[in-house]
């Protein structure tokens, strides 16, 4: 069921034309919590599409892509990769023309090694526009059974057609 979800979701965005709601990005970031043990850093890419609902605020959906790294130590223990998937509602409010907050709520897919996992995913961001083009600085969060982990992430995204 869950990779039946994955798959219509990224059909979703490839049905999408890249209209002004279209944004890519991508960005670096610092695991917290459970992760941080075993995990020194993390990249990743994220895909948003948002319709205006109002003058300021937009809503849409969200996905992405972002590995943690385990820590030089924890490789010769056999620890490996993390990646997460996240399927997830967004919406954003623009307080200026530069500056925005966004918040993405939905459902993480976590693996590693041929195992899978998933919950809560929730990832708030406040972003700088300049053009096209953003810089921010988000949290991006799962939370579980088994705990909760995350990462700080400083990103840059580009807005296609605004």
């Amino acid at each position: 069921m869950k990779k039946l979800f994955l798959v219509g979701a990224l059909a979703l965005f490839g049905a999408m034309d890249a209209q002004s709601g279209f944004k890519l990005g991508a960005n670096l970031g610092l695991p917290v919590g459970d992760l941080s043990t075993g995990y020194g850093f993390s990249i990743g890419a994220d895909a948003s599409y948002l319709w205006p609902v109002a003058a300021d605020f937009n809503v849409g959906l969200a996905s992405g892509f972002q590995t943690y790294f385990p820590k030089s130590e924890y490789k010769d223990y056999g620890v490996k990769n993390v990646n997460l998937v996240p399927i997830a509602a967004s919406g954003q409010y623009r307080f200026t023309p530069e500056f925005s907050l966004t918040v993405d709520l939905g459902y993480g897919f976590a693996f590693s090694d041929g195992e899978s996992d998933g919950g809560f995913y929730y990832a708030p961001k406040a972003a700088y526009h300049f053009g096209p083009s953003e810089v921010n600085l988000s949290y991006r969060g799962i939370s579980a059974d088994g705990g909760s982990s995350g990462s700080v992430n400083l990103g840059y995204a580009y807005s296609f057609g605004k």
